[in-house]
């Protein structure tokens, strides 16, 4: 048995890595950097219990939050609230005003965002000549 990654690695065409091997305490794990997206936007963030963010939109770039641990309170601009757990996901248009909040007072909370623009590449892969699309 291997053990679970931790630190950054990369190969021929791709890389891991883990949040936790991105650096210690609250704030931005800048996950594009680490492992070399070039695609797409991609940072975990640490949120200190109670927590709150400031309100932010974007001009070109949709965002989807996805609640790692804890749990985000997201604030939309129409004034609509919403509370994530773990799994949780909300996508957000670029120009909607967004705002999180970790609601615990006890723990921290750990949200991954992916953001793009541009436009769905569409469905691409493909199967490996002569492979089982579907081992085990």
């Amino acid at each position: 048995m291997t053990d679970t990654v931790k630190e950054t690695e990369t190969g021929q065409g791709w890389a891991v890595g883990s949040i936790e091997g991105m650096g210690e305490g609250p704030g931005f794990r800048k996950i594009r950097k680490e492992l070399g997206v070039t695609a797409f936007g991609v940072n975990a963030v640490i949120m200190p219990a109670g927590y709150a963010g400031g309100p932010h939109f974007h001009d070109r770039q949709e965002e989807l939050y996805l609640v790692h641990s804890g749990t985000i309170e997201f604030t939309f601009g129409d004034g609509e609230k919403r509370v994530l757990g773990p799994g949780g996901m909300t996508r957000v248009d670029a120009e909607t005003v967004r705002q999180f909040r970790n609601v615990s007072d006890s723990e921290e909370a750990v949200y991954v965002c992916v953001g793009g623009a541009d436009g769905y590449v569409g469905r691409d892969g493909r199967t490996v000549e002569g492979e089982d699309p579907r081992p085990g």
